[in-house]
């Protein structure tokens, strides 16, 4: 009885992660390999999972001995954890690398860079604009996870009569869906983090508007006070990328003290009556585009 005890403490169970297999011959040669390992009671591969489970005895060999073994005969075991990680990190990357130019278009539209600003600008008055960066960045994430498949061994490109063949392993989606949901799902994040956050905070930064305000008020007196007026705009921009654009072009006028924006598409102005007028602001150039329209 206390012989079968210390055999039970002695069994010891480990996950192993594989890289390398490709069909089930893979799967039976591994097997065969580590049932004959002394000290392995009981070994499973798994295809689809990438694993070995393995039950051995820890007083008669130990897991590096056993992932030795597996490695002698081509596969690889010492697979890093942080496969996730790095599809992170590219998802992040493509995620951001199409927006480089819009982000410093916004930094610029803070810091007052106008050479900055007038180059973007033509770019930010396409409609269409953002949802092209958007479908660059899915071709840089599909682009990525071409590269890493076939570098796994699990796509394949092959010449022939009518040019170039591309195939694909068994059950590649069952064996990377990890990878690939995590790759594409942090591209999709990065997106709607672009979209629904940093640019609408982005577009009611600026390092200048405070001190305007504040001047306005110290040199008027309760009667600038007085003069503040405001208004609602309903702007017709296709997404709030745009909007650090049209907050830059209401701020660029004479006399407008803020301008907040709040998502999808609302502007709230306030202007000094004395010097702008509800008719200049709405004549500015990027509604011809965009069309604006008074709320309330």
């Amino acid at each position: 009885m206390a012989d079968s005890e210390d055999k039970k403490i002695e069994s010891k169970e480990e996950i192993i992660n594989i890289k390398g297999m490709h069909c089930n011959s893979c799967v039976e040669k591994i097997e065969a390999k580590l049932s004959q390992l002394k000290g392995v009671d009981k070994a499973r591969v798994s295809l689809v999972d990438e694993k070995a489970y393995v039950r051995f005895d820890s007083k008669q060999t130990n897991l590096d001995a056993i992932k030795t073994e597996i490695e002698s005969i081509g596969y690889k075991t010492n697979i890093s954890r942080n496969t996730n990680n790095v599809s992170i990190k590219q998802g992040i990357i493509y995620g951001l690398i199409p927006h480089t130019g819009c982000i410093a278009f916004i930094v610029a539209s803070v810091l007052g860079v106008t050479v900055a600003t007038q180059f973007f600008k033509p770019l930010l008055l396409n409609p269409y604009f953002f949802y092209i960066l958007i479908a660059i960045s899915f071709i840089f994430a599909t682009i990525s996870a071409i590269f890493y498949l076939k570098k796994q061994g699990f796509m394949a490109f092959n010449k022939s009569k009518d040019g170039l063949e591309m195939s694909f392993s068994s059950n590649v989606i069952k064996r990377k869906w990890k990878y690939l949901s995590t790759l594409y799902g942090t591209t999709i994040g990065i997106n709607l983090l672009l979209f629904m956050i940093i640019f609408p905070l982005l577009a009611n930064m600026s390092i200048s508007s405070p001190s305007i305000t504040g001047s306005i008020v110290a040199a008027t007196g309760s009667e600038g006070v007085n003069g503040i007026s405001s208004m609602r705009l309903k702007v017709d921009i296709p997404c709030s990328g745009h909007a650090p654009l049209i907050s830059g072009e209401l701020k660029s006028i004479n006399g407008v003290t803020d301008v907040q924006f709040s998502f999808p598409n609302i502007f709230d102005v306030k202007y000094d009556s004395a010097k702008t007028s509800k008719q200049e602001i709405l004549s500015l150039e990027v509604f011809k585009t965009y069309k604006a329209t008074v709320l309330g």
